[in-house]
């Protein structure tokens, strides 16, 4: 330590001593002499070496707390010896550091057995979350990950909320128009897989599974909310023509509570390639989306909305339907669940589309399943390979009975699955209040015969379990169509089928709902207030 560049007289004759006096921080010494000053200090180390690190530390405290007395003649000056010899530990300790890392990256970069294109066609094949373990290993790692292929297909779903709208700012530009998916938000647990029957709606503030929460309750609001996707989260994928969001084809958003409508139709406009939309939990319309979706993605072939809200949406338009149809024209998957759709704008959309297999209009409002009628044997239902109209409410189990009836009468010849389940059972025909648990109306067990390659559900409670009428949405639908005799009566238990089928459906009745058949025009009425016609 006496090799410290301070003298016992310069400190003795000031109060407080001057930045020329202590070079070894204030001023920057040459290079030699800094060289020969950190090479003393390391031999210094060296040298006790040999001895304990307990003696050692002893040694330095001892040495440091002598040049204190001698060096410093009142407590600012002490407290300021104290501070530099901080900053200089601090200082060579991120020096090592630094030194560390770059040795690390040299060896690994000889030693790593791949050149730098072979490593990032192997990134390129990540997941999105051990990419950023991968960059975050060493140097080599980070410059071949930041190469856009590595960000082609960004995943940054997550059980619980800890993505912010930077990381995703910094993917999305990183990628930049090499992205062709993006899926963002928060997908409620393991278990669930987006596109399952099982609802993929979640609100933090009912969320119970906290395990890896991310957010510290010590934390500030600002410090909470910095973990929160925001409506600006997609902001940019918007630009010109070289904006990321040109060549996208797969865009899934889950649960963002804060996204509104014009931030996603913004988006949308976007994304003329987009091919697959999957939206669940978002407070956003029905109707302007599928507007956005119509005007902006032509080449859209599946689109899956689940509502945030169950049968609070009553916006969907038959205009918005006849437009999608028209602009959609490759659509082949298509999933409304949770919201209030009607009989005849569901037909307008199943029987529009002629490339559609997979429909799953599941916990919807004021579907009765009359919008199957006379589609068996068209185009759009012939192709029909999935059908999935589970736990809406108003289904009657009479147009069941219909469905399955038509697939006994060769109609359908594609279903291989379909799903017609209710937790609250079925509505019965003349009034929805009465529920079916228990049917023979529906012949599931000549569908079993007859079609043993399809999956035939139809999972009721063994007894009510209503729930509370009043939060029920009152369709006011009434159908005065009747069956055949042989299906009036109620014995048979429905609970899980496989069977198989290929259907026609014979009723000489239009989509339902209907109060008139007129030469030019079908008048299709619903519970809404909305008198649509539809001009065949």
């Amino acid at each position: 330590m006496d090799a410290l560049p301070y003298t016992q007289t310069s400190m003795a004759k000031r109060s407080c001593p001057c930045p020329s006096e202590i070079p070894l921080l204030q001023s920057t010494p040459p290079p030699d002499h800094m060289d020969r000053l950190l090479e003393s200090f390391l031999a210094l180390s060296d040298s006790q070496s040999s001895s304990s690190s307990s003696s050692s530390s002893f040694s330095i405290d001892l040495s440091f707390d002598r040049l204190l007395e001698s060096r410093a003649s009142s407590d600012v000056d002490q407290k300021l010896l104290i501070d530099r010899a901080l900053q200089l530990g601090s200082d060579l300790l991120e020096a090592a550091k630094r030194s560390a890392r770059k040795h690390a990256s040299k060896h690994n970069s000889l030693a790593w057995a791949l050149p730098p294109d072979l490593t990032i066609k192997v990134f390129s094949m990540l997941d999105t979350q051990s990419l950023c373990y991968a960059a975050a290993t060493c140097s080599l790692f980070n410059k071949c990950a930041r190469d856009p292929s590595c960000y082609a297909d960004i995943d940054l779903t997550t059980v619980v909320p800890k993505v912010n709208n930077a990381v995703v700012s910094t993917m999305i530009h990183r990628a930049a128009k090499s992205l062709r998916s993006l899926k963002l938000g928060i997908v409620p647990g393991p278990t669930v897989t987006p596109g399952s029957c099982q609802p993929l709606v979640y609100t933090i503030k009912n969320s119970v599974d906290v395990s890896n929460f991310s957010w510290n309750d010590k934390r500030s609001r600002q410090g909470r909310e910095s973990s929160i996707l925001t409506r600006s989260c997609l902001s940019p994928l918007v630009g010109d023509n070289a904006a990321p969001g040109t060549l996208l084809r797969v865009l899934h958003l889950y649960n963002i509570e804060r996204m509104d409508n014009t931030s996603l139709c913004g988006a949308l406009s976007a994304c003329p390639s987009l091919l697959d939309l999957e939206i669940v939990g978002l407070h956003v319309e029905l109707r302007q989306t599928l507007m956005s979706v119509s005007g902006n993605c032509h080449l859209m072939e599946r689109l899956f909305f689940e509502s945030s809200k169950i049968g609070r949406d009553d916006s969907l338009k038959s205009a918005t339907c006849i437009d999608l149809v028209n602009n959609c024209p490759h659509l082949s998957s298509l999933a409304l669940r949770g919201f209030k759709l009607h009989d005849y704008k569901v037909r307008i959309l199943v029987k529009g589309f002629r490339k559609l297999r997979y429909v799953d209009f599941s916990t919807s409002y004021s579907i009765t399943g009359a919008f199957l009628r006379n589609l068996g044997s068209s185009v759009g239902g012939n192709l029909l390979e999935v059908l999935i109209l589970r736990d809406c409410m108003h289904l009657k189990e009479v147009e069941v009975a219909r469905i399955a009836t038509a697939v006994l009468a060769g109609d359908f010849r594609s279903l291989r699955h379909l799903d017609i389940s209710n937790k609250e059972g079925l509505a019965s025909e003349g009034d929805w209040y009465e529920r079916c648990y228990k049917s023979s109306v529906i012949p599931i067990r000549q569908v079993l015969a007859e079609r043993p390659d399809m999956c035939f559900l139809a999972e009721f409670p063994t007894e009510g379990s209503y729930i509370d009428i009043d939060q029920m949405l009152d369709s006011g639908q009434d159908s005065e169509i009747s069956l055949p005799s042989q299906f009036s009566s109620h014995t048979s238990d429905a609970s899980i089928f496989m069977s198989s089928s290929e259907s026609s459906y014979n009723s000489d009745q239009g989509s339902g709902n209907e109060d008139a058949r007129d030469a030019g025009y079908v008048i299709y009425e619903e519970s809404s207030d909305e008198v649509d016609f539809l001009m065949l």
